[in-house]
């Protein structure tokens, strides 16, 4: 297996006196298939970390969420989940289109623990699993180049209160996020969203922004 390490890593390790110990995750415990226990792991996740990077060669990190188990693993070497309506940027995914790289951290926050994840990804307009995932725009294949679990001696302990109302439910409407109600947005949204948004009432800048620094987003 190719090492997860340039030059400028030896070069930290042999700084920091580390290299017998990266020598042994490099060559022990990272590896390139899911194992039981990480399919396990990663089944039962309702959040991760996605990173890309853009054509530029600069990289952005994205929260991603969903119902538990809306990342699937498909088989030893693929995942898949789904991508709900965001905020029009596709930035993540038009760096998946453009660069096909990604990065994947997966925590469990409650019980700390993490697996992280390196691949190569794609964007899937059509498939038959588009029918299990409620209002899915499009699936994301990654296939795993390399995977292994991290330390979780920082992981803070958090305890989960409530699943967001705007993760898709099957047989539930999904009501609309606070940004669409914006007046500032309205000759941007589509036709449908912007009847919901004035039976709902239209805000203005200041009031959405005090809306999301209260969590109301």
């Amino acid at each position: 297996m190719e090492s997860v390490y340039s030059p400028e890593h030896r070069a930290l390790q042999e700084e920091f006196e580390t290299t017998k110990l990266a020598e042994l995750l490099d060559n022990g415990w990272i590896h390139e298939t899911i194992t039981d226990k990480e399919k396990t792991f990663i089944s039962a996740r309702d959040m991760f970390f996605l990173s890309t990077v853009d054509s530029t060669g600069m990289p952005t990190v994205s929260y991603k969420g969903g119902p538990e188990g809306f990342v699937r693993v498909l088989d030893d070497k693929t995942l898949v989940f789904p991508g709900y309506d965001g905020n029009g940027m596709f930035y993540s995914v038009g760096n998946i289109e453009g660069q096909g790289k990604v990065g994947m951290l997966f925590t469990d926050f409650e019980n700390p623990h993490r697996v992280r994840v390196q691949g190569t990804a794609k964007l899937v307009r059509e498939h038959p699993l588009m029918e299990e995932y409620t209002e899915a725009q499009y699936l994301i294949f990654v296939t795993i180049v390399k995977i292994w679990a991290n330390c979780p001696r920082y992981v803070h302990k958090y305890k989960k209160l409530d699943q967001s109302k705007y993760v898709p439910e099957p047989c539930k409407v999904t009501p609309i996020p606070t940004w669409k109600r914006l007046d500032i947005v309205q000759d941007a949204i589509k036709p449908e969203e912007k009847t919901i948004a004035e039976s709902q009432g239209l805000v203005d800048l200041e009031t959405y922004e005090e809306k999301v620094e209260r969590g109301e987003g």
